[in-house]
């Protein structure tokens, strides 16, 4: 009997045995028989699959049941390849002859479940299974998209992704050798035109070898980096979504560098190009694009810290351990933070992560010597950022949501860096005043703000940062989540006390912009504690209108 472990590497081939012994394999019977006659063209090897030793989905194996006998349907792309890495997937493309939309509907009525049509010039069609928990999954049905099978798979991105499951006889079809990529753990392309046939392929191979740990092919990187200037073709939707989906995967510092390497970021986020190189002065250890690749892989770090479910037993890093000490507590809070939706395609993480990316992307045309301080300096990069990282989010068509919410994280990151230098100099906590303004202007980025913050902090010194400036800026995140998460009602949003209609009426006023200026005055008084009652904020207003008329009156 052979190794265990002899069978595991042929897992989902076909072989060809002679005298217990395995001579040759290939992704399909005949594929086997050739292989096993190249060398011994005068023996008759016996032909045999190797099981994959799936454990398909139980929707699948319902699907099984359900289809006629004679229908012939094959599991293709991607699903594939996750069953030979046993990862869960809720989304299923199959193969068939023809009539993928006829199919799909008819599975639908019989699943009870949803149905659309999602290209009927391509013959495809959708089914989604709504599970009781609202858990939703996908199954496509389309017709080859090559006049058989094998040119179906032919026709695909990458080796790994081209591989089918005939769910009638529980075989697997490999005509490229992508399980033995998937053992090598190895990106490959399928043709020698397939990124330009389709040059968002390019990012989507970065951001699966992120996702699986995986290399890509050396032939290949050459293909990706010859279709670079092909981006342009593709549709800034569909750029948009590999990007963001290498924002939300592992690794995201090292996918941005992988494209920049292989020239794809000069023509997918061109403002980008001009932080390489860019100098800055101490205590930036980096220049202005390494120390942004630098945040991203902090930034990854930090999240993964403050998950739930992490261990501190999972990392000896002194400033990882001091950070799960001071902020640990909010895990579940970060969680709820992240969970909340802004657009149902992209992530809140995703989001900062692009932040993240864009936070000091106008460094390069505010850059200016201080004679005085003898230093690089950077005015207005902050606010200026916010309106570059706009422009690309309209052009990549994020929400409105989406655009508001990138445009606070960028402009208003500098403010950590205000109140943890404070802390870390003179041992000065926020003020109750400076934490009401902080959210004020921030929101529910305010989270953001310190993770950015922290990433920034961290992609800044480097090895330099000292645990005494680490531990200063953890106690101002500590106090900003701690007043954001726990005593809203006494910095972060007061409850009011008074509206407008009372101030016109007490201090006969007309409407107009002052009665808001008002209204903001004593909803800081709040947070500052000076008032806390409705009679001492009606107080505060007839003090706070006689000094204006005051002022009004000594200018006159």
């Amino acid at each position: 009997m052979e190794d265990d472990r002899l069978h595991t590497s042929y897992a989902g081939r076909w072989v060809a045995r002679l005298h217990g012994k395995i001579i040759a394999q290939g992704g399909t019977p005949e594929l086997a028989r050739r292989a096993a006659q190249s060398i011994r063209h005068k023996e008759n090897p016996e032909i045999i699959y190797m099981s994959a030793g799936f454990s398909l989905a139980p929707l699948i194996e319902k699907l099984k049941m359900i289809l006629p006998p004679e229908q012939e349907l094959y599991l293709v792309g991607g699903a594939v390849r996750d069953l030979f890495l046993k990862r869960l997937s809720r989304d299923f493309d199959f193969a068939l002859p023809s009539n993928g939309i006829p199919l799909a509907r008819k599975i639908a009525n019989q699943l009870h479940a949803d149905y659309i049509t999602l290209d009927s010039e391509r013959d495809t069609g959708r089914v989604i299974v709504t599970e009781a928990d609202g858990t939703r999954t996908f199954l496509d049905f389309a017709s080859y998209r090559g006049d058989s099978l094998e040119g179906d798979l032919r026709g695909r991105d990458f080796t790994v992704n081209a591989l089918a499951y005939d769910l009638r006889n529980d075989t697997i079809i490999d005509p490229l050798e992508g399980a033995a990529d998937l053992r090598a753990k190895r990106i490959r392309a399928c043709s020698p035109t397939s990124f330009l046939d389709d040059p968002v392929r390019i990012l989507r191979a970065v951001r699966m070898a992120a996702a699986f740990g995986f290399q890509i092919e050396k032939n290949t990187r050459e293909l990706m980096k010859q279709a670079a200037d092909q981006i342009g073709r593709v549709s800034p939707e569909r750029l948009r979504d590999e990007l963001f989906k290498i924002l939300e995967g592992p690794k995201p510092d090292a996918s941005i560098r992988a494209l920049e390497m292989l020239g794809v970021i000069g023509h997918l986020m061109p403002e980008l190009i001009e932080m390489k190189g860019v100098e800055q002065s101490p205590p930036h250890v980096y220049d202005v694009w390494t120390h942004t690749l630098a945040v991203l892989g902090e930034l990854e770090n930090i999240l993964s810290a403050l998950r739930v479910g992490y261990s501190g037993d999972e990392t000896t890093d002194l400033f990882t351990g001091l950070l799960t000490l001071r902020l640990g507590r909010y895990r579940e809070k970060f969680t709820e933070h992240f969970a909340a939706s802004l657009n149902t395609d992209r992530s809140v993480r995703s989001l900062l992560f692009f932040a993240a990316l864009y936070h000091d992307a106008r460094k390069p045309q505010t850059k200016s010597w201080d004679e005085t301080k003898n230093r690089l300096r950077f005015f207005d990069h902050d606010i200026q950022g916010a309106e570059t990282a706009a422009e690309r989010a309209h052009f990549f068509n994020l929400s409105n949501d989406e655009i508001q919410r990138l445009k606070v994280i960028i402009k208003e990151h500098m403010r950590i860096h205000f109140h943890g230098s404070r802390m870390a100099g003179e041992g000065k906590s926020p003020s109750r005043r400076a934490i009401y303004r902080f959210f004020r202007e921030s929101g529910e980025a305010g989270v953001d703000l310190v993770l950015l913050g922290l990433a920034d902090l961290r992609g800044t010194q480097a090895n330099a940062l000292t645990q005494e400036t680490w531990a200063a800026y953890l106690d101002v995140s500590r106090i900003l989540l701690e007043n954001y998460w726990e005593k809203p009602q006494e910095t972060v949003a007061p409850p009011r006390l008074v509206d407008g209609n009372d101030l016109m009426r007490e201090l006969e006023l007309q409407p107009g912009p002052l009665i808001g200026e008002l209204l903001e005055a004593i909803r800081e008084g709040q947070a500052t504690g000076r008032i806390e009652t409705r009679e001492q904020a009606m107080e505060y207003a007839r003090e706070w209108w006689t000094s204006q008329q005051d002022e009004d009156k000594s200018k006159s």
